[in-house]
């Protein structure tokens, strides 16, 4: 994908020099090594100013036991990489900025733009603890996207899905669930699963017309983003279908245990997410994206 004459969106809050450690909390192993560290901190003034100060820092979003090897383990980072991808992706991120606004103008809807949240390990969200193995989200209560961009080396070694427009994809699905956020879709689909109750069943097949539709989404920035922009090089859609295909809940659920429940779905099929991607990519069209009739 080529966006090297793209600026990087401002609307990112970067935490991931925060040291990926909120929400995680702190193993009975690690209290039981630094108990007496802290008692001792407790006899003095100044052992008393330093637990302030740890506690100020943990509430704010940093684990000041982290420092000293008391969170949980990290894998190491590779800085440069690292710092590629999250400018790769501030780039993937203003495309969407002008393409949605473009788009839902045309609807008569002011496209207001959401915050991309890069983190690494955990942090917290406006839905909760954002956790790593969590993948990539979106939280309709803070209009924010959370991403972990340890995520995209597992897409690409675990799920065999590299590239940088699988990347893409990702992201684009996320700000998926935006447009339906903006549309009224999300709270209109809260609604209905509250009231199926426990049969998840019934909430889980909704679930996964949200997610097919955030897909046909992407598509259809795709479509846009390359007639306006040109970003689209050789292999790239088959990068996104190979990402949409490797993510599909068949092909998680038969790696993860040897066989399909699809009444456990929540994001659709290989099949069904690699079919609405084209839909939206092929069409450009937001009607074409309708998953709920």
């Amino acid at each position: 994908m080529d966006l090297k004459d793209f600026k990087e969106s401002s609307n990112v809050d970067d935490r991931r020099a925060m040291g990926g450690s909120v929400g995680r909390g702190v193993s009975l192993r690690g209290i039981m090594f630094f108990l007496p560290i802290i008692r001792m901190l407790l006899k003095t003034k100044f052992g008393w100013a330093i637990i302030a100060l740890g506690a100020f820092a943990y509430f704010s979003g940093f684990n000041p036991l982290g420092l000293l090897g008391g969170g949980a383990s990290q894998t190491p980072v590779n800085k440069v990489q690292d710092e590629k991808e999250a400018v790769f992706i501030k780039k993937v991120l203003a495309s969407t900025e002008i393409v949605w606004s473009d788009i839902l103008a045309k609807h008569g809807i002011r496209y207001k733009k959401p915050t991309l949240v890069l983190y690494r390990g955990s942090t917290r969200s406006g839905c909760g603890s954002a956790q790593a193995q969590m993948g990539p989200f979106y939280c309709p209560a803070d209009q924010k996207v959370y991403l972990d961009l340890g995520f995209y080396d597992e897409l690409a070694k675990r799920h065999n899905a590299p590239g940088d427009f699988a990347q893409a994809y990702v992201l684009a699905h996320e700000i998926g669930h935006h447009i339906q956020n903006i549309q009224g879709t999300l709270s209109k689909v809260q609604q209905l699963q509250q009231r199926f109750g426990g049969q998840s069943k019934r909430a889980n097949a909704i679930q996964v017309r949200v997610e097919l539709q955030a897909d046909c989404y992407s598509g259809v920035w795709a479509h846009y983003a390359q007639k306006r922009f040109h970003v689209l090089e050789p292999g790239d859609i088959s990068e996104a279908l190979n990402a949409a295909s490797s993510i599909g809940d068949d092909t998680l659920q038969k790696e993860a245990q040897g066989y399909v429940v699809p009444d456990a779905f929540t994001h659709g099929s290989s099949a069904q997410r690699v079919t609405w991607f084209k839909r939206g990519f092929t069409t450009g069209d937001l009607n074409a994206c309708n998953t709920f009739k």
